[in-house]
């Protein structure tokens, strides 16, 4: 089993994300019989962002054969302003090739790249799964429509959210987004 994982935090040993997809990989190497682990770190060595002549590099190929070659693909991604990461997008950039992970076809956008688990770690300073700021949650909601587009429709998320109100709600968050690790995996790994 090949896992991938990927961190974007730019808050280094301070990223709730990266607390949390580095506990999911760790719960992961328990219980899986793991044969290969690629990281990459998109805030300490980010991906250039998307050109037409850079879809054509070894390192894009690179990015894309390490992506289609991972059965499990564990991605840290704190929001930003509303969003994710300009590194993670950049990095998705990478990967959303067509005729290699989707394709146009007569009845539309068929993905490519399902069979794949994925778990996204997700960050949030503030509450947006609740109350008024629901409309402005567009990173989990920018993910999940990428990696559907790409045919990964399933994927789990561990949101950790309020991490910025103070270091009690921080560590509530964390606590209850390693809970759901725990009751997660092991996952059943797609074949």
């Amino acid at each position: 089993m090949k896992i991938l994982h990927l961190d974007s935090s730019i808050q280094a040993d301070t990223s709730a994300s990266r607390l949390l997809s580095a506990a999911v990989v760790d719960r992961l190497r328990a219980t899986h019989d793991t044969t290969d682990l690629a990281y990459r770190d998109l805030a300490i060595a980010p991906l250039p962002h998307l050109t037409l002549p850079g879809l054509a590099t070894d390192l894009a190929a690179t990015v894309l054969d390490e992506f289609l070659g991972a059965d499990i693909v564990v991605i840290g991604a704190p929001m930003y302003n509303f969003g994710i990461a300009t590194q993670l997008k950049s990095w998705f950039d990478h990967i959303l090739v067509a005729n290699r992970t989707f394709r146009y076809g007569e009845s539309g956008v068929e993905g490519l790249a399902g069979g794949k688990t994925v778990i996204v770690a997700i960050s949030r300073g503030g509450i947006y799964s609740d109350g008024p700021a629901i409309p402005n949650e567009h990173a989990e909601s920018h993910l999940r429509a990428m990696l559907g587009f790409i045919g990964i429709t399933d994927a789990v998320f561990v949101v950790a959210e309020g991490v910025a109100y103070g270091p009690a709600q921080r560590e509530a968050a964390l606590q209850e987004a390693q809970a759901k690790i725990d009751r997660l995996l092991p996952l059943p790994v797609a074949a």
